[in-house]
Formats: C-alpha cells, structure tokens, sequence
C-alpha cells in the first residue's frame, strides 16, 4: 500500500508545494489591499437597434465620434475622451445627431430620421435605437434622358 518515496523527492514536492501556497496567499493579499479604484465607469460597447439597411458598422462609427469609444470613461455627467472632457448631455446629443447622419453605404442616402441614444452609467453601455424611414428621403435622379428620334 505504501509508495517508496525518497526522503529528498519528499522535502522538494513539500517545499513546492508551500512556495505555490505562499504565491497564492500573496496575490490575493495584494489585490485585497490595493486601493487602486477606478472613478468612473470606462465605455464597454455600443449597441445599435432598430436599422435594417444601414450597416451596424457605419452607425457604430459614427456614435463612436461622439466619444463614446473605447478609452473614454464616464465621471457622474462627464464624459472623458482621450482628447476632451464633455458633459454626457452633450455627448448623447451628439450621437443622436452623428447617427441621423449616417448613410447607405456608396450613397448619399440618409433614412435615419430618428436616434435615441442611451447610456448606462454602471456598466458603460451605450445602446442607440434607431428609426430608418425611406418616404422622408429625397432622392436626385442624376441619369440623363434622351429621346431617340
């Protein structure tokens, strides 16, 4: 029933043992001391709703504009972007006007008449829901007609 073990292979296996404990135990000590709390809730992603036409893609980019994109972080009503600092009205504002600007693509064509943007203060989401309306569009036809005679 009993294995052979040297006495040597023993103390070794002991001691690695103990060493990977003692690297746990001050890990954990570490991370349950440290002070370092984020202010602010960092930008997670932007959910777009509500297109049909328009790419996810190119209304993404266009909100990301506003400053709502990765880097940015939210302080109670101020929006940090790498380059500013905006009120998070003014910021939503924005977006609802970058993504009403949005267009098919290899067009000039802008359905979107409508964006609500709202903005998650906890988790950092930003979820725009979108309103795409064709009969609003006016469309230029720019072929020219000739009549055969």
């Amino acid at each position: 029933m009993f294995i052979k073990i040297r006495r040597d292979t023993l103390i070794i296996l002991l001691l690695a043992f103990i060493l990977i404990l003692c690297g746990r135990l001050i890990t954990y000590v570490a991370f349950a001391s440290s002070d370092d709390i984020i202010e602010g809730v960092p930008i997670s992603g932007v959910i777009i709703k509500g297109n049909d036409i328009v790419p996810v893609d190119t209304i993404r980019s266009n909100v990301m504009q506003a400053g709502f994109r990765d880097g940015s972080v939210i302080y109670d009503d101020i929006l940090k972007t790498s380059k500013r600092e905006v009120s998070l009205q003014d910021a939503i504002q924005t977006a609802q006007e970058f993504a009403t600007r949005s267009t098919v693509p290899g067009t000039s064509v802008q359905p979107i008449t409508a964006a609500d943007v709202q903005v998650d203060k906890n988790t950092g989401v930003v979820t725009v829901t979108v309103i795409e309306d064709f009969s609003s569009v006016e469309f230029e036809n720019r072929t020219a007609t000739t009549s055969g005679g």
